[in-house]
């Protein structure tokens, strides 16, 4: 997607009037009389999402007015600005005065021009804005880029998004950055001890693969990102029903938005030494498939007694961990659609999070709320553990009964996480079910912005 922003200079730059209710009267005394007169004729009051073109004495557009939610009103959305671009023409625009948060509306307003045009013509729409002053430009069009790659990539249909297809995005992403890539395919996973990878992706046609790329100066904090890659999930032989799978080519949506997260960092040089680890792989249904009660022994040694098949996002991210800990990183990020249990409790638009780390707990919690990148942290609630017990291994992978499952699925990873000094977990959705401002229905971006937030805090 080509830059919304305006780089060169616009003195035609069509002026957006944000309003609200308690601030239309004040504005509206300040139009022209004929502007005015026009505005009434259309009934327009500042509703939040209301937007009205005013013309000028030859027919041209003079300005236009865009409702918001009051100030005080606690569940104002900062990203409406970002329904702009799908309803302006062509042309660019400026903020003629500040809405809530100017750097999250013209956020907003980039992200809201997205549009996935892989597989078919779309209108053009050359809808620009001449970035607000007093903002940093390049921090946000860094954002807005890395968001398009996590959505194009989970967007993008199973068949053209394997574990393959999603190996060559990593890493043009890491020789971008002159980041050292690697990728361990097929048989040599189990060679070089990463069973539970193997065990996962050893039924489909497409080889199970484990990506890696390294970036930034060794001496520097280590900063580990790893990202669940399940191009396509059936269910394995516990299968999904077909409208529980229909959505499943978004079950890499952990490796995209972990992808996303670290073009960030190296696109901002945060002086950190970021690794990333995706264990790419697809869950599919054939003889040779994984079953439910088989046991498989796993990278940390611990033995894992398979309780569902459809369960196999938390096997792949468990050596994927594991492997990561190894090296006693200074933080330890995991994400991946994982459980229908966080979005039964907390929705597709709010993920849980968990760390035992109280002050990385607040400073995440704050990071989400400043970003509109919303987390809500969740407990690894120690009683909880035990119902990871198996009669004939150390741990099953899916608990009988059906009460806590995103919990139990982050007490199942930290038994793989050990030696890490902080670990972060992430039970996103990665996708908009309907759309909103600034995020179209499809694949999203989520917590990537917050995460980065934190990390520039941090290692800026």
């Amino acid at each position: 997607m080509p830059s919304i922003f305006e780089t060169a200079s616009a003195p035609q730059a069509v002026p957006i009037t944000f309003a609200t209710k308690s601030t239309w009267d004040k504005i509206a005394a300040g139009l022209p009389a004929p502007a005015l007169r026009f505005a009434e004729a259309n009934n327009f009051t500042a509703k939040a999402g209301s937007s009205l073109i005013l013309p000028d004495a030859e027919g041209r557009i003079a300005q236009v007015l865009f409702g918001l939610e009051d100030a005080d009103n606690r569940s104002r959305d900062p990203f409406r600005p970002g329904a702009l671009p799908s309803l302006l023409p062509p042309g660019v625009y400026r903020f003629a005065n500040a809405p809530h948060d100017m750097r999250l509306a013209a956020l907003a307003f980039a992200l809201g021009s997205y549009r996935f045009t892989g597989y078919r013509k779309a209108e053009a729409r050359d809808v620009r804005l001449v970035p607000p002053q007093g903002i940093d430009v390049a921090d946000v069009a860094r954002i807005v880029e890395s968001a398009v790659l996590a959505r194009d990539l989970i967007n993008t249909p199973a068949n053209d998004m394997g574990p393959a297809e999603l190996a060559f995005a990593a890493q043009a992403i890491a020789e971008r950055y002159d980041a050292s890539f690697a990728c361990i395919i097929g048989e040599e996973l189990k060679a070089q001890n990463f069973p539970l990878v193997h065990a996962v992706g050893m039924a489909s046609s497409r080889a199970p693969r484990l990506i890696e790329f390294l970036w930034g100066d060794p001496a520097h904090p280590k900063v580990t990102l790893v990202g669940k890659g399940v191009c396509f999930d059936t269910g394995g032989l516990d299968l999904k029903p077909s409208s529980s799978m229909l959505m499943m080519k978004k079950d890499m949506g952990g490796a995209a938005n972990v992808l996303a997260l670290a073009q960030m960092v190296m696109d901002a040089s945060l002086k950190l030494r970021l690794r990333v680890l995706i264990p790419a792989v697809e869950n599919a249904v054939a003889g040779n498939a994984f079953r439910p009660w088989d046991i498989f022994p796993s990278r940390k040694g611990l033995s894992v007694e398979i309780g569902n098949t459809d369960a196999e996002g938390r096997l792949v991210l468990a050596d994927a961990l594991a492997y990561a800990d190894e090296e006693t990183p200074d933080l330890l990020i995991d994400m991946g659609t994982l459980t229908g249990a966080a979005r039964v409790a907390l929705g597709p638009d709010l993920p849980p999070f968990y760390t035992d780390d109280e002050a990385l707990a607040d400073d995440v919690a704050r990071c989400a709320r400043e970003e509109h990148d919303p987390l809500w942290r969740m407990p690894l609630w120690p009683p909880y553990d035990a119902w990871l017990d198996s009669k004939v291994a150390n741990l099953t992978n899916a608990p009988s009964g059906t009460f806590a499952g995103s919990i139990t699925c982050a007490l199942f990873l930290k038994r793989f996480v050990e030696r890490a000094r902080s670990w972060l977990h992430l039970d996103i959705f990665a996708w908009t079910p309907q759309a909103r401002p600034g995020r179209p229905e499809g694949g999203e971006c989520q917590a990537a912005r917050a995460i980065y937030r934190l990390l520039g805090e941090r290692y800026g």
